[in-house]
């Protein structure tokens, strides 16, 4: 389970005085916490849960990369870092934009009014989509 997963990295993290990955795996068990207070949830909760934690630090890079803030950036990649390594493994932009088509062509759908049938029928055949990617090839395969 990636929740005793966390719970391991926290004591190695500890044993090796690794500040910066101490807290991110605190904040992780944290994150996993506030929804459920055992600690007890699936691991498919678990990955969402970091998944939004990811994008959010992914927002944070970007805003501090436009401020200037090396000291700033250097940190988040370190924590991204981290935290990839309990996330599943990204798709190839190939496999993307296959599951896009896939997507498309189950759904019907002809034009962007209909992205949300797109995105739904995306997420039921491979939730470990890059969304933001999916969304760019939706976009470019379906009609204004």
């Amino acid at each position: 389970m990636l929740t005793d997963q966390i719970n391991h990295g926290i004591k190695e993290a500890m044993l090796s005085k690794n500040q910066l990955r101490l807290d991110t795996l605190r904040m992780l068990k944290s994150k996993i916490l506030t929804v459920d207070a055992r600690g007890q949830l699936p691991d498919a909760e678990v990955i969402k849960l970091f998944k939004t934690y990811f994008g959010n630090l992914q927002e944070a890079l970007e805003t501090a990369k436009t401020a200037n803030r090396p000291e700033i950036v250097d940190k988040l990649i370190q924590e991204l870092a981290i935290i990839q390594e309990f996330l599943p493994k990204a798709i190839s932009p190939e496999e993307t934009k296959k599951i896009v088509e896939q997507a498309i062509a189950e759904s019907g759908a002809k034009t962007k009014k209909e992205m949300g049938l797109v995105m739904k029928g995306i997420m039921k055949i491979n939730s470990s989509v890059d969304g933001k990617l999916a969304n760019e090839f939706a976009r470019q395969l379906l009609a204004d």
